[in-house]
């Protein structure tokens, strides 16, 4: 760990004289070096949960900013100024001051060449960053500036490499443990973990993110990946494996994370994980049950849509408070009660052919006189997306384009983790935008389409299919 006294005072020094006349000339008195620990420091503190340290850490880029972009060749002559430019670039500084203070700095091609490195990766330049990063070492540079080396390495193979990010993961671990660095560095490795379908390393990232880090402002990051990497790895990854990860979170967080597991597997189709999470999320914690929440009584059901309790599901999906949900969720909840309806519908035999008569017009030529469309006396089904309208794409994700270390972290874990409740609906297109085919699944194997609860679940499958379409994207 980092000297805190000696770093503690430096603090102190800073929030002393910010705002006041002296204040530029206390920072000019402090080297580059000193102020760019103090910004570690910091970071560190936001990483075990002080939130309240990130104005702090606004303030310290702003004062690093000034005083690099006022160094000069002299000042950069001492190895460890030059490396806290490095490291304020990897912190998520400002490239324009990176790259100009780099070009007044006499030091050796390697450092100049991780410098350079840093601007593109900066300028949103992934392929030149890589390759001018490619051939340095992150464990044969100082440590301080290793670990941020190995994490924006890291990041930069993650979707190319993953293998590769995964090594160099663990390396930024090894050489800043407790750091901000750690904390992103592991956050970052669940997620390849789970696109790997590398089931024991998501699960033990997991684990050490959730006993470390839970409370970082950045676990609503830790959350998305780690729900997802549940439903990919689905198949290779215990029920009690998940038990025991969540359980070391506290209840509110425990119950929102099973909410969202349970919300993406019931619109994957994936039954059981849902029936497990919705039931996990109801019964709570230390008999402090959850069953008057509406999203568990939705998702619950969801998981149950198709059973032979049919009648129970239905009753339970109209008891459920609609105002008490997001849009989105009323959506689900409008398709799911018109998939409940169809599957205890009456089949309807299917029309007989009838003769058309042939009636003469002038002119010798004959016509039929068609019946009506086949389609025109199936039931509508009340919030199922017509074939025929498309579901836009949602925004693109910019997590992944975020620096290494970002000066602005995103919402924090208690905001994110409330979007169940208020995520937007999602946006459907007009009629006239291009149309997004609809799949209709084939039989399952040993049901006979003729037999009128064959054909009534097959259809029940069809409107699964369509709930997807209206749903989008999962939401977060």
């Amino acid at each position: 760990m980092r000297g805190r006294g000696v770093i503690g005072g430096l603090i102190a020094l800073l929030l002393l004289t910010a705002g006041s006349p002296s204040a530029a000339l206390a920072q000019d008195a402090l080297q580059p070096y000193q102020l760019v620990r103090s910004l570690q420091l910091i970071q560190d503190r936001i990483a075990a949960g002080d939130h309240a340290a990130l104005p702090m850490q606004a303030k310290l880029l702003e004062m690093i900013d000034a005083r690099l972009r006022d160094a000069d060749a002299e000042d950069f002559k001492e190895p460890k100024n030059f490396r806290a430019l490095l490291v304020y670039g990897m912190s998520g500084g400002n490239p324009v001051t990176v790259e100009s203070a780099a070009s007044r700095a006499t030091s050796d091609p390697q450092n100049l060449a991780i410098a350079k490195g840093i601007v593109a990766y900066l300028n949103g330049q992934p392929a030149a960053a890589i390759e001018i990063l490619k051939p340095i070492d992150p464990m044969t540079v100082p440590s301080d500036l290793g670990a941020f080396l190995a994490l924006v390495k890291g990041s930069l193979l993650a979707t190319d490499q993953p293998a590769a990010a995964l090594v160099l993961l663990d390396q930024a671990r090894l050489l800043s443990p407790g750091t901000l660095v750690d904390e992103a560095a592991l956050r970052r490795s669940v997620g390849i973990a789970a696109a790997q379908g590398d089931a024991a390393r998501f699960a033990l990232a997991s684990t050490q993110y959730v006993a470390s880090y839970l409370y970082s402002p950045y676990a609503s990051q830790f959350a998305d990946a780690f729900v997802s990497g549940v439903i990919t790895l689905h198949m290779a990854i215990s029920q009690d494996k998940i038990a025991d990860i969540t359980s070391m979170m506290d209840p509110e967080r425990e119950k929102v994370i099973y909410l969202r597991i349970a919300r993406r597997a019931a619109i994957d189709g994936l039954a059981e994980l849902s029936a497990f999470a919705s039931a996990r999320a109801e019964q709570g914690r230390d008999g402090n049950g959850n069953q008057d929440d509406p999203r568990a009584q939705l998702y619950s059901s969801l998981s149950t849509v198709t059973s032979a309790t049919i009648d129970d599901v239905r009753a339970k999906l109209g008891r459920i408070d609609r105002g008490k949900l997001s849009q989105s969720d009323r959506d689900l909840l409008d398709a799911a009660q018109a998939v409940a309806g169809e599957v205890v519908a009456p089949v309807k035999p299917a029309a007989k052919q009838k003769s058309a008569p042939i009636a003469k017009a002038k002119g010798g030529e004959t016509k039929n006189e068609a019946d009506a469309s086949a389609d025109a006396d199936l039931p509508p089904v009340e919030g199922a997306m017509p074939e025929q309208l498309a579901v836009s794409a949602p925004a693109k994700s910019t997590a992944d384009s975020q620096p290494a270390v970002p000066p602005a972290p995103p919402a924090t874990t208690q905001q994110s983790e409330q979007a169940p409740a208020t995520a937007p609906a999602p946006a459907v297109a007009t009629a006239a935008a291009p149309a997004l085919p609809v799949s209709a699944p084939a039989s399952s194997p040993g049901t006979d389409d003729h037999d009128p609860i064959d054909a009534a679940m097959t259809n029940t499958r069809r409107q699964l299919d369509k709930i997807d379409l209206l749903l989008g994207a999962a939401p977060k």
